[in-house]
C-alpha cells in the first residue's frame, strides 16, 4: 500500500500507538489501514456416493481440480456465499447441511470454509471459471490433479467420516515449509 484510500496522501509502515504489529498508517489524515485474511468458503458438494469436482480454467492452478469455492463478498453470510460459488463454477444448486472444514493458510492470509452440501438435483454444468466438472466415486478422484491442499485435505475427511457415517466439524493449518511443500 502506497497511498491512503481516504485522502490519498502516502502512508508509512509502523506500529500505532497502542498496537502491536506494524501496520500501514497515513500521518496526514490519522487513519490506520488493517490488512486482515480474506475468506474463502466453498462447498462439498454430494450427490449419492460420490462428490463434485471443478477443473479450474483460471489461475491459480488452472487445468486442476477443485472444490466449488470462491472469496467470501461483502455482506454475504458463508452459507450464502458457498451456496453462490458453487453455482457460479459448476451451475450446481445446493442445500447446505453444516460446516465441514475449516483451514488457516497464514502464509497467503486465507481462511478457507467448507461446507458439507447436497446435490439439489444432480444437475450441474462448467461455470466461466471451470473447464469441465464432474462427480467422482472416492476411487475415482484424480488425487495427483488436486488444485490445493484444502482440497485435499477436505475430501480424505469427507472420506474417511463416510465409513462411519460420522461427520465432524475439521480444522487444521496449512503451513507451507521453505522448500515450497505444504504440510
Amino acid at each position: 500500500m502506497k497511498y491512503c484510500s481516504k485522502c490519498g496522501n502516502k502512508v508509512v509502515l509502523r506500529v500505532p500507538v497502542g498496537d502491536n504489529r506494524e501496520r500501514f498508517l497515513c500521518e496526514y489524515c490519522n487513519t490506520i489501514h488493517y490488512q486482515n485474511p480474506r475468506v474463502v468458503t466453498g462447498c462439498l458438494p454430494i450427490w449419492e456416493d460420490q462428490v463434485l469436482l471443478c477443473k479450474r480454467s483460471i489461475n491459480p492452478r488452472s487445468g486442476y481440480w477443485t472444490l466449488p469455492a470462491g472469496f467470501l463478498e461483502n455482506g454475504e453470510t458463508a452459507q450464502a456465499g458457498a451456496a453462490r460459488e458453487t453455482w457460479e463454477e459448476a451451475h450446481a444448486r445446493v442445500s447446505i447441511d453444516e460446516l465441514y472444514t475449516l483451514f488457516s493458510l497464514p502464509h497467503i492470509s486465507q481462511i478457507y470454509l467448507f461446507y458439507k452440501a447436497q446435490l439439489i438435483d444432480g444437475s450441474f454444468s462448467a461455470g466461466e471459471e471451470t473447464a469441465e466438472v464432474a462427480l467422482f466415486r472416492e476411487e475415482d478422484v484424480p488425487w495427483s490433479e488436486l488444485a490445493f491442499p484444502v482440497v485435499r485435505d477436505t475430501l480424505r475427511h469427507y472420506f474417511q467420516d463416510r465409513i462411519h457415517n460420522h461427520f465432524t466439524v475439521h480444522t487444521g493449518d496449512i503451513i507451507v515449509a521453505k522448500d515450497g511443500r505444504s504440510r
